[in-house]
Formats: C-alpha cells, structure tokens, sequence
C-alpha cells in the first residue's frame, strides 16, 4: 500500500462538473494498493496518518494530529502511485491491485477512518477526477507499507 498525504488549507475532487467529495483543513490522501495487501496492512497505514504530527500548535510548531485538530480527509484511489517506469517512457501498473482487490480495501480503508472519529470525503473509484488542493505548507508525506509494516 502506498499513500501520499498531502497537509491541505482545502480539497475538492470533481467527477464529470459534479462535486463528490470537499473538506477544508486536513489532508488530502491519494491511496494506491497492491496485489498482497492485507486489511492488516490498512489498519497500520491508517495509525499512522491519523497519528501524524504535521499540523501547528499553538507555537507554530508541528506538533498536532489530524484528530487534535478535528481536521477532515478527502481519500482519493489511485493506482498509478504503482507505477514502474524502468523501462521506456510509458509506465506499467501491473504492480497495482486490481479492482476486485484495491475496492474492497479501498471502502475498508475509508470507513475505518470514519470509525476513528475523521470526516471522510472521497473521489470516485475509477473515475477520471479532478482535484483542486491548496497544499499548506507545503506538507507531503510519502508512506509506503513495505517501509511502514516490517
């Protein structure tokens, strides 16, 4: 599982004109799966983004979680964060989960963050979407489930 969190002032994501999913500060998660990922694997990257201490406190120092600061997700899918570009110029996905794998655990993934207490907004799976972000900071973490879940 690999996920790019990304501290945000605002996020919208936009399928065909239409709103699907807009929250104002907290993070935007762009959430790829691999073919053996477990629901285990999901439990811990999600302790670790909801535990992460990237927003200020009262210092400006980054100090506070996404639940200290009653902050929201907007999840989006997206497999070409498995992307393989070794050979050539145009990128292979087979080192992403396929649908019947990635959904399920993708629907997982969102409802677990909704039971820890954390709005959650989402894109569309499969869907072309559009997504308007103001990266606060800029904060971006890379988190990949190999380096996480040893």
């Amino acid at each position: 599982m690999r996920v790019v969190v990304q501290r945000v002032s605002h996020a919208t994501c936009t399928v065909d004109g239409q709103v699907t999913g807009s929250i104002q500060e907290g993070f935007l998660v762009l959430v790829g799966f691999a073919p053996n990922d477990t629901q285990a694997i999901v439990d811990k990257m999600i302790h670790k983004i909801i535990n992460l201490r990237v927003f200020g406190d009262e210092n400006g120092k980054m100090n506070l979680s996404i639940q200290a600061i009653n902050g929201a997700i907007l999840s989006i899918s997206q497999f070409t964060l498995y992307a393989d570009c070794k050979k050539g110029n145009r990128p292979s996905f087979v080192k992403a989960a396929k649908p019947d794998i990635a959904i399920p655990l993708y629907d997982s993934f969102n409802a677990s963050l909704q039971a820890k207490g954390i709005d959650v907004q989402t894109g569309i799976f499969g869907a072309d979407m559009k997504i308007d972000l103001c990266n606060d900071g800029p904060v971006t973490i890379v988190l990949d489930s190999e380096e996480i879940c040893k």
